[in-house]
């Protein structure tokens, strides 16, 4: 079978990716150090444990499986966590996906999927936000994205990489057989901390902002089931094997939720209350972030089927009843 490197394979999406990646025929490679992700959720393929920033390991692992193509995943990407610590996200992301990009062009791995962020576009209310919208991010995280972006098309146009970048809103949900989850330590993801506070694993929800400018006062997002985002991925794949030009995709579905609103849901999927606070808000959040999705449905021809907020907790909600979370 053909192999894929997939570096944060064991990661949240990283994970899923390689179980659909097994699922359409290909061999998933995890590449991926264990700073934020998990070797039991690694069940689709061969691990490989390394950091991007080891430049040889990388080398070792091209050379042993010759990837046909790269699902680039792995890096930091805590918002808060960007705002007080910036130069950790440029050393890892950015640098780390440097040494990658080098190491792929010495293999002669010219096709990469790259996982970027919707929080390049920063904050811009009342916008629903497509790909020719304006990138002008409003912390590390989404600077760090946005300049691995353009590094990907420098190392095109020099080296011939092509790529195809999916910029991602809020991603939710769990695989639907439960195998895989959404699992990070700190947890700092709405969902998994709802229903973590709803089965007794954590203290109250806090709500951090209740003063944005929204009908009901805290943020809005774009939620999208990671299933369907993974699914993207490999569209993605067969976009670039096609010889297909490199692009970029928004991946969200055009419809937002507030933080309350999340909860309410919560609340109905689980027949449970949600234990919650209000606090400030969080440095670098935005007050709402919507995607236009059009170019993924129109060009990928992506179409999102579990992307609804009740089937994103149910499946989360599933995963999480198995106690996955107490690692």
């Amino acid at each position: 079978m053909v192999n894929i490197l997939v570096t944060g394979g064991a990661g949240y999406i990283g994970s899923h990716a390689c179980k659909a990646l097994k699922q359409a025929g290909f061999t998933p490679v995890t590449f991926d150090n264990l700073a934020t992700g998990w070797e039991d959720a690694v069940k689709f393929g061969p691990f490989e444990q390394g950091d991007l920033l080891d430049r040889p390991r990388l080398d070792e692992v091209f050379d042993a499986y010759k990837p046909a193509a790269i699902m680039h995943f792995a890096a930091f990407s805590q918002v808060g966590e960007s705002m007080r610590h910036p130069g950790l996200y440029w050393h890892n992301n950015v640098d780390g996906s440097l040494n990658l990009l080098e190491a792929a062009v010495a293999a002669n791995c010219l096709d990469i999927v790259f996982s970027s962020t919707c929080a390049t576009y920063g904050d811009q209310d009342g916008v629903v936000l497509d790909e020719t919208s304006a990138q002008r991010p409003i912390n590390a995280y989404g600077a760090s994205k946005l300049a691995i972006e353009h590094m990907l098309r420098d190392f095109e146009a020099a080296h011939g990489l092509r790529h195809v970048i999916f910029r991602y809103f809020n991603v939710a949900g769990a695989d639907p057989d439960a195998q895989i989850g959404e699992f990070h330590q700190p947890e700092t993801h709405l969902v998994p901390l709802m229903l973590q506070s709803i089965a007794g694993q954590r203290d109250a929800l806090t709500i951090h902002g209740t003063d944005y400018d929204t009908p009901d006062g805290t943020c809005i997002r774009d939620y999208v089931h990671v299933t369907d985002l993974v699914d993207a991925h490999l569209l993605g794949l067969h976009w670039l094997h096609q010889n297909n030009p490199s692009t970029v995709f928004n991946l969200g579905t055009g419809s937002g939720f507030s933080v309350r609103e999340v909860i309410d849901a919560g609340r109905a999927v689980t027949n449970q209350p949600v234990p919650f606070s209000e606090g400030p808000r969080r440095v670098g959040d935005c007050t709402k972030l919507v995607s236009g999705s059009q170019c993924a449905e129109q060009q990928l021809g992506w179409s999102p089927s579990r992307s609804y907020m009740k089937q994103i907790i149910e499946d989360a909600w599933r995963w999480h009843r198995q106690g996955h979370y107490d690692r």
